[in-house]
């Protein structure tokens, strides 16, 4: 249904709602041009932050683990899981809807990341980063808040250097929580059972740190 939406609301230089996005965007990149010392850490964050997301996935896991919580550490390992699938979903919506990237349509705007060739809608960081906070946030409440406040910086950055029309990134953030949330609710309870049995095997140590542990 957000593929059709999208596809419906594109304008003829194949922006998903151009008319409205791409003042939204040349207000960023007007401030990107004014604000020359964020460009190396807006840059770091926009190409490498994948590793903070990937950290925070592991140190979810950890936690669950410490805590013998098997309804935490259930979540926490399906986390990445589920971003794995919203990221190979969200590569049939970019070709379904093929909006082309922002240097594409204004090839004067500042970009401070490389071009990239794919399709700009919905941005695939974005997607990555609102699965993980979704996922992180089913695991861990203050780590998951923690986690979504980094997701947006993350969604904003991707504007900020120019790789993504701001639509993109909500969309990306919405897609990444939605798939992971609606996917981890079909398979919690499979999952738990599954986790359940394995405390009793050597698996257990990548479930507990000892003690007992929880699953209801």
């Amino acid at each position: 249904m957000a593929t059709i939406t999208a596809m419906a609301v594109q304008g003829s230089d194949g922006v998903v709602w151009g008319g409205v996005q791409e003042p939204w965007f040349r207000t960023v990149n007007d401030l990107a041009r004014h604000t020359s010392w964020l460009h190396a850490p807006a840059r770091a964050f926009a190409e490498y932050g994948v590793v903070v997301f990937a950290a925070l996935l592991l140190l979810s896991w950890w936690l669950a683990r410490r805590d013998g919580d098997l309804r935490q550490v259930a979540a926490a390992l399906w986390a990445p899981v589920g971003m794995l699938i919203a990221i190979g979903l969200n590569q049939l919506i970019g070709a379904a809807v093929a909006e082309p990237r922002p240097y594409t349509v204004l090839p004067h705007a500042l970009t401070l990341v490389a071009h990239s060739s794919d399709f700009s809608f919905p941005s695939d960081h974005s997607v990555m980063a609102g699965a993980v906070a979704a996922g992180v946030l089913l695991a861990r409440r203050v780590l998951g808040l923690v986690t979504a406040a980094l997701a947006v910086l993350m969604a904003a950055t991707r504007v900020y250097v120019g790789a993504h029309w701001p639509l993109d990134v909500v969309a990306g953030l919405l897609v990444g929580a939605v798939v992971v949330v609606v996917t981890y609710l079909l398979v919690a309870p499979l999952l738990r059972r599954l986790l359940a049995a394995l405390t009793r095997t050597p698996v257990r140590v990548l479930l507990t740190s000892g003690g007992p542990t929880t699953t209801a």
